[in-house]
């Protein structure tokens, strides 16, 4: 299974992708809080604490790449001892990229002036409430 990106996780811990991104940073915070499968290597109760704590701490310090760091690599080794877990991960993850993506800009835009003077020139994108050009 591919690692979750400690920046992903910064980016939705963060909020800086919108409504979706606090949506899927609730879902990870569920995943991690269920119990593993009786049928993984993971010992039931073992690494809940940790991964919760681990959200929990990335919570209080979006920024923190040392806090996002360590709760990848506790997300994936949660992964490899349990397939349950790392079934419903690998979704998640794909969900969170494509939110992520979308929130950092996804769609190419291109913008240019040429030719002449202009006055009061505004680029936008995905403005979400009214401009004032006073």
């Amino acid at each position: 299974m591919e690692p979750v990106a400690a920046d992903l996780l910064m980016a939705l811990a963060s909020g800086t992708a919108g409504a979706a991104g606090q949506s899927l940073w609730e879902r990870l915070r569920a995943l991690v809080q269920r119990s593993p499968d009786p049928q993984s290597d993971a010992v039931q109760g073992d690494d809940e604490p940790e991964l919760g704590a681990l959200v929990g701490a990335l919570d209080e310090d979006a920024s923190d790449e040392e806090r996002a760091a360590r709760l990848a690599e506790g997300l994936a080794l949660r992964a490899r001892q349990d397939p349950a877990f790392a079934e419903a991960l690998a979704l998640w993850r794909r969900e969170a990229e494509q939110v992520s993506g979308a929130a950092a800009g996804g769609g190419t835009q291109h913008q240019e002036i040429s030719g002449g003077t202009q006055h009061n020139v505004v680029f936008t994108r995905d403005v979400h409430g009214s401009i004032n050009l006073g």
